[in-house]
């Protein structure tokens, strides 16, 4: 049994690439159930968002699981296997558990320690729980990277003060136009990502934000709740001429502004200077559009400078924050080597009862002359023999190191107690060797 991650992020993939796996559809933990079927898979959950797209899975054959997992990644998006091998990334083990580890604690976002992935980590479990797509293996991983994440947060400063995308993308914006106070913000979604973006600006604006987004409703309580404006999206086109920056974060799969929709949209403004900020993925913006005179467009892989710049107090706690997640991973790795030594440990236990039961019972005649209180004793004293019979083997077990020896030791405790069927010779009479 091992844990193993097959995916991509920002680290390994360019936002051409990750808006391409999105898992689309995975809303009810569909994607991660249908992982399930995939050969070597037997506990998986889809994790996708902004920033990586990724598979967590339980197998006990990581190498070939590893490929069917990574072609199964590039069929369901309508790819072919090579044309994202190269983004991907393989870890299985205590790498894979690391991996899941630092995810959930914000160690391995585009910005250190910022707060949403955690909500994003429990979301993608939650969903591939509910679809019955966990068990107890990968149920264990992710409360202990929960566990993880909350020491990290009470422990370290990792993430005091974070710096979200959203509060960078606004960084960005006031890094390019200066004073925001008199600029006109166009807001598009009513998502997340959308309303952090929008309450950083809010406090640095005289002109109302504008909301636009598909649910007239939703844009309408944003709105309220910043003193700004609703719009509905069949306007938008109105709200992009009057912008001067332009935020958007849908969760559209295809872009909602393209280069030919957008060159009237500029022949409005009189080809006014606009500034777009695409945090979305898979993007809301064409690139194209960037090539229209007086446009400026940004996506969220231009965020990485500004983010960069905000991140030096907070690189100082991770450190700390490391060897917490290292602290976590070793617990975990013990635990799971546990219940490669629970079975034999439990038939120990059962073989041994059954002896002492046997012999009570052929004594039974004997000690019929024995009251209730004398039985009682000779129930404890032989209770008592057994248990430490089987303490200090148990005790080893548990503590063994590596896996390998783990296999070897239980194979001989097997064999001394006869456990499980366990023959102590081959058929030839001579002891198997053990080769390490």
């Amino acid at each position: 049994m091992e844990i193993l991650v097959v995916g991509l992020n920002h680290s390994t993939a360019p936002v051409s690439i990750r808006e391409r796996i999105t898992f689309p559809g995975n809303e009810s933990g569909d994607v991660a159930r249908l992982m399930t079927l995939v050969e070597g898979v037997e506990e998986a959950i889809i994790l996708s968002t902004c920033n990586r797209g990724e598979v967590i899975a339980m197998t006990g054959e990581p190498e070939g699981t590893a490929e069917n997992i990574a072609s199964t990644i590039a069929h369901l998006h309508n790819l072919e296997p090579d044309a994202i091998r190269e983004f991907l990334y393989f870890k299985n083990g205590p790498d894979a558990v690391r991996h899941v580890f630092r995810v959930a604690s914000s160690l391995d976002s585009m910005v250190l320690g910022e707060p949403q992935i955690l909500g994003q980590v429990k979301e993608g479990y939650r969903r591939a729980a509910r679809a019955g797509a966990t068990g107890p293996i990968l149920n264990r991983l992710l409360h202990r990277a929960f566990f993880t994440a909350k020491r990290v947060r009470s422990e370290t400063g990792v993430g005091k003060a974070a710096v979200s995308v959203a509060y960078a993308a606004v960084k960005l914006a006031k890094k390019i136009l200066g004073d925001l106070r008199d600029k006109r913000i166009l807001l598009i979604g009513a998502g997340e990502m959308a309303e952090l973006s929008a309450r950083h600006l809010n406090t640095q604006l005289e002109e109302p934000i504008v909301v636009v987004n598909r649910s007239y409703e939703n844009a309408c309580t944003l709105a309220r709740s910043l003193c700004g404006k609703a719009m509905p999206m069949e306007h938008m086109e109105t709200g992009l001429v009057g912008a001067d920056v332009v935020i958007t974060s849908t969760g559209s799969c295809e872009p909602i502004i393209t280069r030919n929709y957008f060159k009237k949209v500029m022949r409005q403004r009189r080809s006014r200077p606009i500034f777009i900020i695409d945090i979305a993925l898979p993007r809301d913006v064409e690139p194209e559009v960037n090539d229209i005179d007086g446009v400026y467009l940004y996506n969220i892989d231009d965020l990485q400078g500004v983010v960069e710049e905000n991140l030096g107090g907070r690189r100082e706690e991770a450190g700390r924050a490391e060897n917490i997640v290292a602290e976590e991973v070793i617990k975990f790795i013990e635990w799971t080597r546990t219940l490669d030594v629970a079975p034999t440990i439990v038939a120990l236990k059962e073989k041994l009862e059954k002896i002492r039961e046997g012999e009570l019972s052929r004594l039974n005649g004997k000690l019929s002359s024995l009251g209730p209180e004398e039985r009682e004793a000779v129930e404890i004293i032989t209770r008592s023999i057994i248990n430490k019979i089987a303490h200090d083997p148990i005790v080893f077990l548990k503590k063994v190191g590596s896996l390998s020896k783990t296999r070897f030791y239980l194979d001989t405790a097997q064999r001394l107690f006869k456990l499980g069927g366990a023959q102590d010779e081959t058929s030839n009479g001579v002891e198997e060797p053990y080769h390490e």
